[in-house]
């Protein structure tokens, strides 16, 4: 990494409130990451990302109508309805994960448990529908289209654009 960008990351660390201390300790946030990944090994990996997710909430749809005949032409089936927030939070992950990885030794561990945080945050919107009555059967095919999304994301960023380790990661 840049030793400017480090120098600024430790002087931000440093100027930190001490109850912030423990919490970054929890999070491996401790701004010694290894050589985060290169650009255009993040880009392919989102890219790859967007489209192995387009086709399994395909699949998810097509198997949930299948086990579940009452929810074809449910709404959120619609592929423009679920390709469009796929994509941006595909592409979202696809901007956090170099940015995790410059703030981390541990960077696939923070990753990890962010993809958890940030995937039960989505969820909430699942809730809202089966309070607006949306059927039960319809809203679990999306949440497990919320799950498989995260999984083939956070896979497809570590593996596809790693970040670097060893003698020569610096």
């Amino acid at each position: 990494m840049d030793v400017r960008i480090t120098g600024l990351l430790v002087r931000a660390h440093d100027a930190l409130p001490d109850w912030t201390r423990p919490v970054l300790r929890w999070a491996r946030v401790d701004f010694r990451p290894p050589r985060p990944p290169s650009g255009g090994r993040v880009a392919l990996a989102t890219v790859v990302a967007v489209v192995a997710s387009l086709v399994a909430d395909a699949l998810l749809v097509r198997l949930g109508t299948t086990l579940y005949p009452s929810t074809r032409g449910y709404v959120h089936f619609a592929f423009f309805d679920y390709a469009r927030l796929t994509v941006a939070g595909v592409v979202v992950a696809g901007v956090g994960w170099p940015l995790v990885a410059r703030l981390s030794s541990s960077p696939e561990w923070l990753f990890a448990r962010l993809a958890v945080a940030v995937s039960m945050v989505l969820l909430v919107p699942d809730a809202y529908l089966l309070y607006v009555g949306s059927p039960l059967r319809a809203v679990v095919v999306l949440v497990w289209m919320h799950v498989v999304i995260a999984v083939v994301t956070y896979v497809s960023l570590t593996v596809l654009a790693p970040v670097a380790r060893g003698r020569h990661a610096r």
